[in-house]
């Protein structure tokens, strides 16, 4: 059980200026009295990709500490921005707050932080120099990430285990590892089988597709079959319905020349009567 527990941290001035100091209002709870201070430090890392910019704005002592509930106000001051990558001035990094006992970490408070310009303009076109008073942080205080660490305290007792504890009753049980073996095998086996099986159904199911497609192109061809014998008797039909027009043509021309011969008497200019009349009205409309 830890002897300090970390309550809140609260910043004071966020947002704030690139060039502010940090100020971190510190709240956390003593069990019981301790003879060392604790030792707080601040930390701005100034690189994503290496440790070598990290920079360490400022550490406090904080002792003797009373029990109970205690509250201090720790600043800091600014990163030294000609330690930092210039291209990593703006966007987004981390601050990490750490406390330790006796020189030992028990806990780890990381926020991100964004640095970027005051105005749209200069968000959307960046100087290549950085102009420091236009830059603004922003601590995203929301969701810190807190790692808490087992240390040893003032007493022995509190030491954590080096070392897991003796487990006498794990050291005579039987050696299962040949059960596990055989289990595994097993299961494998199983597996196979139900593969093989799985395999052979398939392989039915191929057989029927096969046969099935057969049965269907055989279908159509009979049916190509029965519309061919079709074709030819109906051409056999019109043939035939072509010779008995010629017949009726002929029986035709027959009655009407036996008609003209008893008509003989009748006028000629009868029809071109009739057309002409039919023309006047065509004009006449």
């Amino acid at each position: 059980m830890s002897v300090v527990s970390l309550l809140g941290v609260s910043v004071v001035n966020n947002p704030a200026k690139f060039t502010d100091k940090y100020q971190l209002e510190i709240t956390f709870e003593c069990l019981e009295p301790l003879t060392k201070d604790l030792e707080w430090k601040l930390t701005y890392v100034g690189s994503a990709n290496s440790s070598e910019y990290d920079q360490e704005l400022d550490n406090l002592l904080v002792g003797p500490i009373p029990v109970g509930v205690n509250k201090f106000l720790f600043e800091a001051d600014p990163p030294n921005v000609s330690k930092l990558p210039s291209a990593e001035i703006l966007g987004v990094t981390v601050i990490l707050l750490t406390c330790a006992y006796d020189g030992r970490e028990f806990v780890r408070v990381g926020y991100y932080v964004s640095n970027e310009y005051d105005t749209p303009e200069l968000q959307n076109e960046p100087p290549k120099q950085p102009i420091l008073d236009r830059i603004v942080r922003n601590m995203l205080t929301e969701k810190p990430r807190v790692t808490r660490f087992a240390i040893k305290w003032d007493s022995e007792d509190s030491a954590p285990a080096e070392f897991p504890p003796d487990q006498p009753e794990a050291d005579e049980a039987e050696d299962d590892a040949d059960q596990y073996g055989a289990e595994e095998a097993a299961i494998q086996a199983a597996l196979e089988a139900a593969e093989a099986e799985a395999e052979a159904e398939v392989a039915d199911e191929g057989e029927d597709v096969e046969m099935g497609g057969a049965e269907e192109t055989a279908g159509p061809s009979e049916a190509a079959e029965k519309i061919d014998e079709g074709a030819e008797s109906e051409d056999l039909e019109a043939e035939s319905s072509g010779e008995s027009d010629e017949e009726d043509e002929a029986e035709a021309e027959e009655d009407a020349e036996m008609g003209d011969a008893e008509m003989g008497d009748a006028p000629v200019d009868a029809a071109p009567t009739d057309a002409a009349a039919a023309a006047s009205k065509l004009t006449t409309a």
